[in-house]
């Protein structure tokens, strides 16, 4: 199974969270599971994502919740469509991010991003996004994306 963000076309690949043409980048990796309806990534954290000693800079955070978010917008709306992003690839980018830090998130287990669409509308999709750490519900965030259009922000 090919990770999401690999279909985004090179023009639209540059995020620093999931951008596979940034070199500096997070390069996180999302996947659909269309009999679940749900998406799935997974993401180690560095020594140097430290917010104090110990725990995860709540940045990298919600960074990790936006990008999984986004990948999960284009997969929802792909199977809403009935269309494969493979043919017809999809980008969304974030009008809206809530997080809500509900633990504080260790330092060094690998990290469990769950998403799921609530709503897939035109080219709106709310998502809702689970962040576990070693099994344990630790941010919980909500974002609504919206889909990249032909001409979108080119200068």
């Amino acid at each position: 199974m090919k990770a999401i963000q690999l279909y985004y076309p090179p023009e639209w690949a540059h995020c620093y969270g999931c951008g596979y043409l940034n070199p500096m980048g997070l390069h996180i990796k999302t996947y659909w599971n269309k009999e679940k309806g749900e998406s799935e990534t997974r993401f180690t954290p560095s020594p140097h994502h430290t917010a104090i000693p110990g725990f995860v800079y709540g940045g990298l955070l919600a960074s990790l919740v936006d990008c999984h978010s986004t990948a999960t917008a284009a997969a929802a709306k792909a199977q809403a469509e009935g269309v494969s992003l493979e043919e017809n690839p999809v980008r969304f980018v974030t009008a809206s991010l809530k997080v809500d830090y509900l633990k504080p998130t260790p330092l060094g287990p690998e990290l469990l991003l769950v998403g799921r669409a609530k709503e897939v509308k035109g080219k709106k999709v709310v998502v809702e996004t689970e962040l576990y750490a070693e099994g344990t519900l630790t941010v919980r965030g909500e974002a609504v994306l919206v889909q990249i259009t032909e001409g979108f922000a080119r200068p």
